[in-house]
């Protein structure tokens, strides 16, 4: 099936909004196709961050292999260069062997820098400046950028602090953000993406988050700061673990915690439908879809 070395260097990536089931598919075309897995997930890549993210377990692998998942300490910072970095090692490794490489998350610009080989400026964490806009809103953020560099305000996530503060650091560090370069990958990707009616992916976030505070996200975030995570880093992370803090630290209820969370994750949803639409190179399916997605795969290896 995978003979040839122009078929050897075709990927599969699998994307789409959080809660939507991508990997699960993943693991089911991994099985049939003889494929490994590549996580594309900002946060899969930290130690420890297992329940609130909603890491795959050794269990559901199933047997297939994962890569990139747990390669990072929470407390530090992981970027998109270092995700590029180690993910373009693993890839040759995948070929080599005669195995599918199949790109499964919902982090879009991991995906992006990994499958059209951005050029990503290495600039160095600038702490004093971060402490100095840690504790603006985005809008203040997002002003801030606009003023150093309207072209990249333009296509930012403008509700994402990590990625409006990163920006900032560049531009402040290089004058301005370098627009990023495209170069050949040396692999041909088919885009799977999966989606759902937003009624229904409502329904399926907030099922999803009330068995992770079941499974005990809350002690989970207690033994992270333990282990020496700070209230602040940890909200850095975002999305659960922002709230986690919160609440460990009286800040909110129980309850309000799941509420602000629960809206949180919705909006991170839609945040990443948009991201992904913009890119028509996307088949789109239904999770339910497998049969159809596996004639694609089909028609694509040839």
């Amino acid at each position: 099936m995978l003979g040839s070395k122009i078929e050897k260097r075709k990927v599969i990536v699998i994307i789409g909004p959080t809660a939507t089931g991508k990997s699960g598919l993943a693991i089911e075309l991994a099985k049939k196709f003889n494929g490994e897995i590549i996580s594309a997930d900002s946060r899969q890549v930290y130690k420890g961050l297992n329940i609130g993210t909603g890491k795959i377990t050794k269990r559901e692998m199933q047997g297939v292999p994962h890569y990139l998942l747990d390669v990072a300490s929470p407390k530090r910072r992981f970027t998109v260069a270092q995700y590029k970095k180690l993910a373009e090692k693993i890839l040759p490794y995948m070929v080599v062997r005669n195995k599918l490489p199949i790109i499964v998350g919902g982090t879009g610009f991991y995906i992006q820098a990994l499958v059209d080989n951005i050029t990503i400026p290495e600039v160095p964490t600038n702490l004093k400046l971060r402490k100095e806009v840690e504790k603006k809103s985005t809008e203040e953020l997002f002003k801030i950028l606009k003023k150093l560099d309207p072209k990249r305000a333009e296509n930012i996530d403008s509700k994402n602090p990590r990625r409006l503060i990163r920006a900032i650091e560049i531009a402040k560090h290089l004058g301005k953000v370098p627009p990023y370069t495209l170069n050949p990958s040396g692999y041909t990707p088919l885009f799977i993406g999966l989606d759902l009616p937003d009624k229904k992916l409502k329904e399926k976030i907030k099922k999803r988050l009330e068995e992770r505070i079941k499974k005990g996200i809350i002690s989970e975030a207690r033994r992270l700061h333990k282990n020496g995570l700070s209230y602040k880093r940890m909200r850095e992370l975002g999305l659960e673990y922002k709230f986690l803090a919160d609440f460990l630290e009286k800040k909110i209820t129980k309850e309000e915690m799941a509420e602000r969370l629960e809206k949180a994750i919705w909006q991170y949803a839609k945040r990443q439908h948009t991201w992904f639409k913009r890119d028509r190179r996307i088949l789109w399916f239904r999770p339910d879809e497998q049969k159809k997605i596996e004639q694609e795969i089909k028609k694509f290896l040839k």
